[in-house]
C-alpha cells in the first residue's frame, strides 16, 4: 500500500513538473497565433504574425547573424578546445592545477563581468591599432573564449575514460601519428566532439549579455533584437520567433532520438 501511494505521489510530482516546465512555452506558442496585437487576451487564430516575421528584414538579418556567429564560433572553439583537451590528457600526470583553474574561470565568471572585460579589451585594441572594431568579428572572438572551456572539458573527460593501452596498441601496429589521429582518436571521441559542438552552438545562440557588449550596429543577433523589441511590449511577432525556435529545438531532439533508436 505504501509503495503504491509513493508511486502515485512520484507520478503526480512528475506530471506537475512537466506542466511547470512546458505550460509557459505552450502559452507563448498559443499567443503567436493570436489574431489581435495583444499578449493578454486571445481574440482568434491567425498566421499574420508569421507573415510579418518573414517579411521583416531586421529579423532576417538578426537570424542570419545568429547562425553565422554560432556556426563560426562553435567550429573554432571545437578545434582549439579539442587540442586543449587532448593536451590536458597527455600531461595529466603533471601539476596542472593552475591550468584547470584558468579553464574553469570563464565558466563560473558572471556573463556581465566577462562581457564588460571583453568590451574594454576590444575598445583598447581598437584605439591603439584600429583593429577589432565592434561587430561580428569581435562577437565571434568573445563567444569562442567562453565556448573553449566547455569543449576542452568534454573532450578531456572522453579521453580520461579510454583505456590507455589503446594508444599503445595503435603505436604497436605501426600507425603513424596522422593515422592514429584519423583512424583511432577522431572516431573514438566522435560522440564527445558532436556533444561539444552542439553545446557550443546552443550557448552561442542563447547568449545575450556577452553579445550585447561586443556587438556593433549592424551585427545584432536574435536575442539582442528580441531584447530591443520587448521594450515596447511583448508582441505576437516576438511569440512567433520564440515558437519557431521551440519548434527547431524539438525537431532536433526528435531527430536525435530517432537516429539513436535506429542505431540501437
Amino acid at each position: 500500500m505504501r509503495k503504491r501511494t509513493l508511486k502515485r505521489g512520484l507520478s503526480a510530482f512528475w506530471w506537475l513538473t512537466l506542466v511547470f516546465l512546458y505550460l509557459p512555452l505552450a502559452v507563448v506558442v498559443l499567443f503567436s497565433f493570436n489574431a489581435a496585437n495583444s499578449a493578454a487576451s486571445m481574440t482568434g487564430l491567425s498566421l499574420r504574425w508569421y507573415h510579418q516575421l518573414f517579411a521583416n528584414d531586421q529579423i532576417m538579418s538578426a537570424f542570419g547573424n545568429t547562425l553565422v556567429l554560432a556556426l563560426t564560433s562553435s567550429l573554432i572553439a571545437l578545434l582549439i578546445g579539442c587540442l586543449i583537451g587532448y593536451g590536458m590528457y597527455r600531461h595529466r600526470h603533471r601539476k596542472l592545477g593552475w591550468l584547470i583553474v584558468l579553464i574553469y574561470l570563464p565558466i563560473v565568471l558572471p556573463d556581465i563581468v566577462f562581457g564588460i572585460s571583453e568590451m574594454a579589451f576590444f575598445v583598447k585594441v581598437n584605439e591603439l591599432t584600429g583593429l577589432l572594431g565592434p561587430g561580428l568579428g569581435t562577437m565571434i572572438i568573445a563567444h569562442v573564449t567562453f565556448q573553449i572551456p566547455f569543449v576542452a572539458l568534454i573532450v578531456y573527460s572522453r579521453f580520461v575514460g579510454l583505456d590507455p593501452s589503446l594508444f599503445e596498441a595503435a603505436k604497436d601496429l605501426y600507425a603513424s601519428p596522422l593515422k592514429r589521429v584519423v583512424h583511432f582518436m577522431l572516431p573514438t571521441i566522435k560522440p564527445a566532439l558532436i556533444s561539444a559542438f552542439f553545446l557550443s552552438f546552443t550557448l552561442s545562440v542563447d547568449d545575450f549579455v556577452i553579445s550585447f557588449f561586443t556587438s556593433g550596429p549592424e551585427s545584432a543577433t536574435l536575442p539582442i533584437y528580441i531584447w530591443g523589441a520587448i521594450k515596447k511590449g511583448v508582441s505576437p511577432e516576438i511569440n512567433a520567433i520564440a515558437t519557431l525556435m521551440i519548434a527547431a529545438v524539438a525537431l532536433a531532439a526528435l531527430a536525435s532520438l530517432v537516429v539513436n533508436r535506429r542505431k540501437a
